[in-house]
């Protein structure tokens, strides 16, 4: 069965999952979730929980290698690491502080100050993109302006449009100048099946992997370098509150979370055996390729510490946002994001135990 980015499949739920969720977010029962497991009672460490927004894949090493290798422990944490039976919900759980922290979207966070809930993103995962225009290699596409009377598959939510007009109008072309087909979620079919010429919403380090492993012979062009403005593609998040009450419990699993990657990167192979341990379903041949393709992206080719977030991007995305219609321009952009609690020495920063 061929796999589909968990951006393909939830970008329009968890977006509406937002809207929907936002009223009732503040009287969320503080209890267990779905598919939540039971907290720890070592009243030595600081007991948090980590909500993931998929299952397993190689975005999230550096997660389970820190768990793996004791890392939280050492950080003075007891991090209940799962995913919920709903990963939309992500951002609803962690505003109501039902989940400590969760893993969640740049654009998603700025939707959801939109909605009123009140989250923060205080570390970057992935510092570019995942998102491109996926096509086979035998359409002859190089560029956007290749797409000229082609067929562009996108899963019909509110982004597609922008996104897709932005790379068109990078190269002198307008939406106009394509045909664009709803293929709903069947993204990496659409191509495979020579429905449409190309598709918006793969993920190159992922869909690339798997339509190669078929057979195909893809290329892809990367969203950020054709127009749209760059972004970060997964980010940690918590309460605004909990980020405002307890700084030292953020900083202390950032910096445990930092560890665990840069292993992932010293040892990818190490990494990918760590994530199988954890996800039985895993399919470590496209993992393992996958994370070649990202670990570059993990710390910008070593350029700035795992994390890292500015304020510049922030401001240039939400902008972005805001210009096409997506995003309220009353949205504080500034305030959905900090970045003054990563770790800044090169140590292990310890939370101090509840209480």
């Amino acid at each position: 069965m061929t796999h589909v980015s968990p951006t393909s499949i939830h970008r329009l739920s968890r977006r509406r999952a937002i809207q929907l969720g936002a009223a009732a977010a503040s009287t969320l029962a503080l209890g267990q979730s779905v598919g939540m497991p039971a907290l720890a009672q070592d009243a030595a460490l600081t007991k948090v929980t980590l909500a993931l927004d998929w299952y397993p894949t190689a975005q999230h090493a550096g997660i389970f290698v820190a768990q793996e290798k004791g890392y939280f422990t050492e950080a003075g944490l007891e991090v209940e690491l799962y995913t919920p039976a709903d990963p939309t919900t992500v951002l609803q759980t962690v505003g109501a502080g039902r989940d400590t922290f969760g893993i969640s979207y740049h654009a998603d966070v700025l939707f959801a100050r939109q909605e009123e809930v009140p989250v923060v993103s205080v570390g970057a995962l992935v510092q570019h993109p995942l998102n491109s225009l996926l096509f086979l290699a035998e359409t002859g596409i190089t560029r956007p302006a290749d797409l000229a009377g082609k067929s562009v598959g996108i899963a019909g939510v509110p982004s597609d449009d922008a996104i897709l007009g932005t790379i068109l109008a990078s190269d002198g072309l307008t939406l106009d100048d394509v045909e664009v087909i709803n293929v709903g979620y069947d993204l990496l079919p659409a191509i495979l099946s020579r429905r449409a010429d190309a598709v918006i919403g793969a993920y190159w380090t992922h869909e690339s992997i798997v339509a190669e492993q078929q057979g195909e012979d893809v290329g892809y062009l990367r969203v950020e370098e054709w127009g749209v403005p760059d972004y970060y593609e997964l980010v940690v998040v918590t309460g605004e509150s909990y980020a405002a009450d307890h700084p030292e419990t953020v900083t202390a699993l950032l910096g445990a979370i930092q560890r665990g990657y840069n292993d992932a990167i010293a040892d990818p192979d190490a990494a990918i055996s760590t994530l199988a341990a954890a996800s039985e379903d895993l399919d470590t041949a496209v993992e393992r390729e996958g994370i070649d393709l990202l670990i570059p992206l993990w710390t910008d080719n070593g350029a700035v510490a795992f994390g890292s977030q500015t304020s510049e991007r922030w401001t240039a995305y939400g902008s972005w946002l805001q210009e096409n219609d997506l995003l309220d321009a009353e949205v504080d952009i500034d305030a959905a994001f900090r970045a003054d609690l990563l770790p800044t020495v090169d140590a292990t920063p310890v939370a101090t135990p509840a209480s």
